[in-house]
């Protein structure tokens, strides 16, 4: 009987501990193999050449050259999957902007269940990032960077505006690919609710970003925030949001509450949600990731007469989500990364 490859993987870290820590433990996976390890992005660059990984799991703070600055210079030069592994940081958001993969959120090794949850979570991201697509800025396969479209208008009934409300889903490769479509949309938007997998913390700090960047206003969404025309509310780690009719108005409810589809924040939580709430003035638009957490609730959403958007997957880092909705008949029409926004407007310019 044939065996399954497993994963070759390279440690990035100059924490000799923490070294051993990833060492030790993602081997115990049975499908990742630990091939080498470096102290830095120097003796990495080396490494890579020379063992040729996989995917690359590296640090993002580390002597002589930081990890941003390492995938920056790598990544064109050679391609390969990295998984930023991280304390609370906000130039991880920099790291994927420059094709880093995805993160995970470095544990308190004084707590053995955080480093076996810690372990576990990477060993999964390990296997999601082993198969993704590697999009580099300024290549033809990369997300754009630079704001594309300054003319968008959003012209929709006064009512319609009051009365729609946007949800998003993503997971892997969806903090540039969210940030792609929301970027340029007018500050005159409907309501847009996200629920982007992340750990508690980095969906502050990625709210914050997309505030920054957007002309809507961003925030992570606290209990009881209303959805209003020109606001992106992001779910918070660790937390369901769930999205609650309130009078004439629609609120946000986030909770603590048991994984759904693997994810706390989870996508099928917020689209069931928007097709029980919202029902037809909804619009759903899911986007990059593995697994299939937001099809089913699209579904629902769709059922209920609601517009809705897939990521294609010629767009996507991980064309796993939004398969899957594609696959059961949950999305109306599927579109480019870059042309979602255009999708949706014209979508709502018509209402």
């Amino acid at each position: 009987m044939i065996q399954n490859k497993k994963i070759r993987v390279l440690v990035v870290d100059d924490s000799m501990l923490f070294r051993k820590l990833l060492i030790d433990n993602l081997p115990q996976a049975p499908n990742i193999e630990v091939i080498g390890y470096a102290v830095d992005a120097f003796d990495a660059q080396k490494k890579i050449m020379q063992l040729k990984p996989d995917v690359v799991t590296c640090d993002v703070e580390m002597p002589r050259m930081s990890g941003i600055d390492f995938v920056k210079q790598l990544l064109p030069k050679y391609p390969v999957p990295i998984i930023l592994v991280s304390f609370l940081n906000l130039s991880v958001f920099d790291a994927l902007k420059a094709g880093a993969v995805d993160f995970v959120r470095k544990p308190d090794m004084s707590q053995t269940n955080n480093t076996k949850s810690f372990i576990n979570a990477l060993a999964l991201k390990i296997t999601v990032a082993s198969k993704a697509k590697v999009k580099v800025p300024g290549t033809a396969s990369a997300l754009p960077t630079t704001k594309h479209n300054q003319s968008f208008q959003c012209t929709m009934s006064a009512l319609a505006q009051k009365n729609t409300v946007i949800a998003i889903g993503a997971s892997t490769g969806g903090t540039e690919a969210t940030l792609e479509v929301v970027r340029d949309l007018p500050a005159n938007t409907p309501g847009i609710v996200v629920t982007q997998h992340m750990p508690e913390g980095f969906t502050k700090m990625y709210a914050e970003r997309l505030n920054r960047i957007c002309k809507m206003e961003a925030k992570e969404a606290e209990n009881g925030d209303k959805i209003v025309q020109g606001r992106i509310l992001i779910a918070p780690g660790n937390l369901q949001m769930q999205v609650v009719k309130t009078g004439v108005s629609y609120t946000v409810r986030c909770s603590p509450g048991e994984k759904v589809s693997g994810h706390r924040p989870s996508v099928d939580v917020l689209f069931h949600s928007m097709a029980t709430s919202v029902g037809r003035n909804g619009i759903g638009i899911i986007l990059t990731g593995m697994g299939k957490d937001g099809a089913d609730g699209l579904l629902a959403m769709r059922n209920k007469g609601c517009f809705t958007i897939g990521q294609d997957k010629d767009s996507c880092v991980v064309y796993g989500m939004p398969m899957v909705a594609h696959n059961i008949g949950a999305v109306c029409q599927q579109a480019s990364c870059a042309n979602i926004a255009n999708v949706l407007l014209n979508h709502l310019n018509k209402l």
